[in-house]
């Protein structure tokens, strides 16, 4: 574990349960602000971001406490990260001053070519290095907290030393992040890869979740996707309840991109994430 960096991520603020922002969203999320404790943007959304988007985000930020994700940082490139495109997320992180932001444990870019997707590493001890290499760059120009996200994975890349649980124990306990915990997508690789995500916790350094993500997928030839395009199936609610019975969680995000519902149907899941949360006193 990288020094202090417990004690940083039992400091950030408990934020409660979040929406990740959609335009289609954006009046109702106005309407509703009692409602909804904070946002999550897409980072990428507002890099180079044309006059109308760039007034989106003040307004946004002004009724909300803001929580950048990125997407193409590409932490898991052996080649090193995007120095044009890390100053540009340098500035959209500084400028919003967030209690924390977030990446994904994965590559989007190899040999210089962008692959167009989040796609995973061995989980071995080489790209344990590549990720802690690039985090301490990372670092030289952004100091707010960073938490890495779990992804979902048709296969597993031949390679490595430990299984998914542990290479994600690895990589923070080398780059001294700590982890936004996407329930659906640890539901979804449980029954893709056929393990028991019980077990998987168990291997977590759960005091390191910091943010969770939740929302519903479907099924595609027998594979679960995670498309978030379906409200968040029972499974996914009985993860959430377990990880936040256990888990010091400072926030909670359902992400839905696809097929929206009425927004009536976006603030009963929230509502109900909010009651698991207030259960186990993760938030007022």
């Amino acid at each position: 574990m990288a020094v202090g960096a417990e004690a940083i991520f039992s400091n950030v603020p408990v934020l409660g349960v979040g929406l990740g922002f959609r335009e289609p969203f954006r009046g109702d999320i106005f309407l509703h602000r009692d409602e909804i404790s904070f946002l999550e943007i897409t980072a990428d959304h507002y890099l180079d971001a044309p006059p109308e988007k760039e007034r989106e985000l003040e307004l946004l930020a002004e009724h909300f406490t803001l929580v950048p994700h990125a997407l193409n940082l590409s932490l898991g490139s052996a080649d090193g990260v995007d120095r044009n495109y890390l100053k540009k997320l340098a500035r959209l992180v500084r400028r919003l001053d967030p209690p924390w932001w977030s990446e994904h444990v994965a590559f989007t870019r190899a040999g210089g070519i962008d692959i167009g997707h989040l796609s995973p590493t061995t989980f071995s001890a080489e790209a344990v290095e590549v990720f802690a290499r690039n985090v301490a760059t990372v670092r030289e120009l952004i100091d707010a907290p960073l938490i890495l996200e779990n992804i979902t994975y048709a296969l597993s890349v031949p390679g490595g030393h430990w299984d998914e649980a542990e290479f994600l124990d690895e990589v923070l306990a080398r780059t001294g992040c700590g982890l936004l915990l996407d329930i659906t997508n640890l539901h979804i690789n449980s029954i893709n890869h056929k393990y028991d995500w019980h077990a998987f916790l168990q291997k977590l350094p759960l005091e390191r979740i910091v943010q969770l993500h939740f929302v519903g997928g479907h099924r595609h030839d027998g594979f679960l996707i995670d498309s978030h395009s379906h409200p968040t199936p029972p499974e996914v609610w009985q993860v959430m309840d377990e990880v936040l019975r256990r888990a010091p969680v400072k926030g909670a995000v359902l992400e839905r991109d696809e097929n929206l519902p009425p927004f009536d149907e976006i603030l009963l899941e929230l509502a109900r994430a909010r009651a698991i949360g207030r259960l186990h006193g993760r938030w007022a």
